[in-house]
């Protein structure tokens, strides 16, 4: 816990994470992005680290360090071995199969760090996007996967100006994958705002605090087919979705308006207790 690694995360994982010890697992390999990385990690005294991450171009090509990789990778055996075989025989000898090489051995020691309650999430664009969930399944099994997340990027350079014949490219996706789905893993649900025309149109009333509220239908839908209660409210008989003891504690805490008098008394909902829009796979 609480401790920054530096150097070859295959390395890293096989040398210094214990079996079954990660609960979470974020990653996001690079791929085609044409940058260059140049992280340099020193000793005090100024010499280079035993660590240190030498320059590396964001593209991958098959070459000998590329051939044993995927050579460690096929002579282990399973089911990633056979995906890889697969992938040569369809792609040949070229940098998307130098990539899956690199990728392989390092998602299979992720799984075996990953508790039986973990998750991983893996974020690529879609050059590779369809190879690697061959590979995430071959790794995982299909069984475990559990969402394709688009991520919609919040700019992008369009280049219909230059000729471009092909939709604006603004999005990339994460795999979500768990360790087993038969077990319950820990997942929260995320909520982001409403969107200013939903508020407008449901709670569209002030109080005097500046809260923002709606008025929503209390009346139970069904009636008494669906077993809901039937009695009073402010003048108006109705059948109603909440029991008479839980309408009179509504009643006391203010929280039943009624329009105008003979109208059907409606629930005063807060903006603000409601959780939100739940954020989906898109």
């Amino acid at each position: 816990m609480n401790t920054l690694y530096y150097g070859d995360n295959l390395d890293i994982l096989r040398r210094y994470i214990a079996d079954e010890s990660v609960d979470l697992i974020y990653l996001d390999p690079p791929f085609n992005s044409k940058a260059t990385y140049n992280v340099l990690f020193a000793e005090k005294n100024g010499s280079e680290s035993a660590s240190q991450i030498k320059a590396f171009d964001d593209t991958w090509h098959w070459d000998e360090a590329a051939a044993r990789a995927y050579q460690e990778v096929v002579e282990a055996g399973g089911m990633v071995s056979q995906a890889m075989q697969a992938f040569r025989q369809l792609l040949g000898e070229n940098d998307m199969l130098a990539y899956l090489a690199m990728m392989a051995p390092r998602l299979v020691e992720l799984r075996r760090v990953l508790k039986p309650t973990g998750t991983i999430y893996l974020h690529c664009d879609p050059t590779a996007s369809h190879y690697l969930k061959i590979l995430l399944d071959s790794v995982f099994g299909s069984r475990n996967f559990i969402n394709e997340i688009s991520w919609k990027r919040t700019s992008s350079k369009s280049d219909y100006a230059q000729g471009a014949t092909h939709w604006p490219r603004i999005r990339d996706i994460i795999f979500f994958y768990r360790k087993d789905s038969s077990k319950k893993g820990i997942f929260k649900t995320l909520f982001g705002a409403h969107h200013e025309t939903y508020i407008k149109s449901k709670y569209p009333y002030v109080d005097d605090m500046g809260r923002h509220y709606g008025l929503w239908d209390m009346t139970g839908p069904g009636g008494a087919a669906k077993g809901n209660p039937q009695y009073e409210v402010m003048g108006v008989t109705r059948y109603w979705r909440y029991s008479k003891e839980r309408m009179d504690k509504l009643i006391s805490e203010g929280r039943v308006i009624q329009p105008k008098p003979g109208a059907v008394p409606r629930y005063k909902r807060y903006l603000d207790e409601m959780p939100g829009v739940v954020i989906s796979d898109n």
